[in-house]
């Protein structure tokens, strides 16, 4: 056992520190890719485009996980997540970043059980590594793995969540700037891009996108329908399909959309007075979910002898029954957390 959790300690120092160094690596950017993001960036001609500063590429520990997983099922939806989080991550940094994570997750619990023990020792920090048992450490590394395993999705998830609400909040205004700027002679590239100048992040940065693509030759509703790709709204969804049937059969645009803009504000108003009527829920879904896990990490870290009896075989059993009761206490919680979510989840 002791053997076993120095390898797992000097594996996670290991890819710690290659993946820091390989993370500080950067290669030079090709002349095309220079060409057409200054293009992109000034919106102009090439010609008379500005240099600007070139732009970082992604690591050769990431460009060597983006060769495996190119092509894979997987690959596709975790970059369509990054995408929708907009953040400036290939799917190779992505996976190193969650072993990066994972395994500093399992060295932070080895070294967070281990360390204080060993500190206290009269036999000197060393030899109490070498002779300790590594049961709650072994415990601790597993929690530590999974949660710096998962840490990274739930963050891409969590920026996903709230970009697409500050998006939707923003749509009606910005519904608002295209039907001003349509009634006043604009063409709806000049109003898309107006609407890039004018409004606030993200969806100025979206808008702005629409425009580079459509600058850069790509048909309008190819466009529009990469922009969906990148913001799963169904608001949105119904101002593209109204741009594109309006492209196809004709008819007032400004009319259509200043009608979708008021159906638009009108939701989002209906939202948020929902949000604060079962605010209470969602944060007692919340307490309740979290306060057994955090009570247990408490205990584990105040009075480790008492809620180690958990792990300790009794009765000759295979399993200890603590295990049982977790496993059982977890999926309980969970049951719980997904009942009071769909309680408090309305649909407008």
């Amino acid at each position: 056992m002791n053997g076993i959790m120095f390898g797992v300690m000097a594996v996670g120092v290991v890819i710690l520190i290659v993946g820091f160094a390989m993370s500080r690596r950067e290669a030079a950017p090709t002349v095309v890719e220079e060409r057409m993001e200054r293009y992109a960036e000034a919106g102009q001609a090439i010609a008379t485009a500005e240099p600007s500063r070139p732009r970082e590429r992604s690591s050769p520990l990431g460009e060597r996980l983006n060769q495996l997983v190119q092509g894979r099922g997987f690959a596709g939806r975790i970059a369509a997540d990054l995408a929708q989080a907009d953040m400036k991550f290939t799917v190779g940094e992505y996976l190193a970043l969650m072993a990066i994570c994972a395994a500093g997750g399992v060295l932070l619990g080895i070294v967070g059980t281990a360390l204080p023990d060993c500190l206290s020792s009269r036999i000197g920090p060393i030899g109490c590594l070498a002779t300790r048992q590594y049961t709650d450490s072994t415990v601790a590394a597993i929690a530590g793995g999974l949660i710096g395993l998962f840490a990274p999705r739930t963050y891409v998830g969590f920026q996903r969540g709230a970009r697409l609400q500050k998006f939707d909040n923003q749509l009606g205004d910005t519904l608002n700037l295209l039907v001003n700027s349509l009634r006043s002679g604009y063409s709806i590239m000049q109003a898309m891009e107006a609407v890039g100048k004018e409004q606030p992040p993200p969806i100025s940065v979206e808008f702005k996108r629409i425009v580079q693509e459509m600058q850069l030759g790509l048909p309008m509703e190819q466009a529009l329908d990469n922009l969906l790709r990148r913001i799963r709204s169904e608001d949105l969804d119904l101002v593209v399909t109204a741009i594109n049937v309006q492209r196809e059969v004709g008819g007032n645009l400004a009319e259509i959309l200043d009608v979708i803009s008021f159906t638009i504000r009108e939701r989002v108003r209906i939202k948020g007075e929902i949000r604060v009527l079962t605010s209470q829920g969602m944060a007692t879904g919340y307490a309740i979910t979290g306060l057994p896990v955090g009570l247990g990490l408490l205990l584990f870290f105040v009075n480790r002898p008492y809620i180690m009896q958990f792990f300790s075989p009794e009765n000759n059993t295979p399993v200890p029954c603590g295990w049982i009761m977790i496993v059982l206490g977890l999926i309980l919680i969970a049951i719980g957390y997904a009942i009071i979510q769909k309680i408090v989840s309305i649909e407008v």
